[in-house]
């Protein structure tokens, strides 16, 4: 199956398969295919908090694109397939498992309140937690024995998950600190990729400002939705910023609200 050149189907004629709070999935061109939309929305605190941010979609977009296709190259399984335009990418449908799962370098957000650790300190190593997707219970973090009691996953997937979760967080750290940004944490989606007979754990979602936490080595000033969560401002100037240390954007590139539109 060629999936470089896809047949474009316009988006009045897509059929929708789920819309969340950030991005639209849509039928693929090819039998196994999704087209995944990002949206300009930002919320937080379970869309508690809403807002519609110009151009952050693009951004979103092209970071994730930027990062998965590198971690195609290293040999980490991925959903991703190719960038279709400012907005969007083709991906393979995978089977979503409901966790998030979230790796911290650097105590930050709700691990500094329940442990009651100075924001900003480093920890012994780098822990990785999991929590139950679920708006209406506010994402309940989890335990190995819940997810497997719960039949969410087997013992062999998450032990899978956790050597994917190791070896995209050495990659974005390495990644982040040759632009002069510290990962201070990250989450990451996983789904079940079936292939004929044969099934395998591969990252799925997206990884970009909107999931990571990223602090400027030198002055730490946030670059990440904090900027959102607590209302500093200027997210679409930090997101661009990002993108343009990671060589995504040219230093005069504006992003700019391009691609298109989401048919209501």
């Amino acid at each position: 199956m060629d999936f470089l050149k896809p047949r474009y189907i316009p988006m009045n004629r897509r059929r929708r398969i789920y819309e969340g709070k950030a991005k639209v999935l849509y039928e693929g061109p090819e039998p196994g295919t999704l087209i995944q939309h990002f949206k300009d929305d930002a919320t937080a605190f379970n869309a508690k908090k809403h807002e519609v941010i110009d151009g952050k979609g693009v951004l979103n977009n092209r970071i994730s694109e930027h990062i998965f296709s590198n971690l195609n190259d290293i040999g980490v399984p991925t959903h991703f397939i190719r960038r279709l335009n400012m907005r969007e990418q083709l991906i393979r449908e995978v089977e979503i498992i409901p966790l998030e799962v979230v790796v911290r370098n650097i105590a930050a957000g709700s691990l500094a309140t329940r442990l009651g650790l100075e924001e900003g300190t480093q920890l012994p190593r780098s822990i990785i937690e999991f929590y139950y997707k679920n708006d209406a219970l506010s994402d309940p973090m989890v335990s190995e024995e819940h997810i497997t009691a719960f039949g969410w996953a087997t013992p062999q997937e998450i032990d899978d998950i956790m050597a994917l979760a190791i070896r995209v967080n050495d990659f974005l750290s390495g990644l982040f600190l040759g632009a002069g940004i510290r990962l201070v944490d990250f989450k990451m989606e996983t789904g079940r990729l079936w292939e004929g007979e044969m099934m395998r754990i591969v990252v799925a979602d997206e990884i970009s400002p909107d999931s990571c936490r990223l602090w400027d080595i030198k002055s730490k000033d946030k670059m990440d939705k904090d900027r959102f969560r607590r209302d500093m401002g200027g997210l679409i100037e930090a997101y661009s910023e990002v993108a343009r240390r990671l060589g995504i954007l040219g230093e005069n590139e504006n992003p700019g609200p391009t691609g298109p539109r989401l048919v209501q």
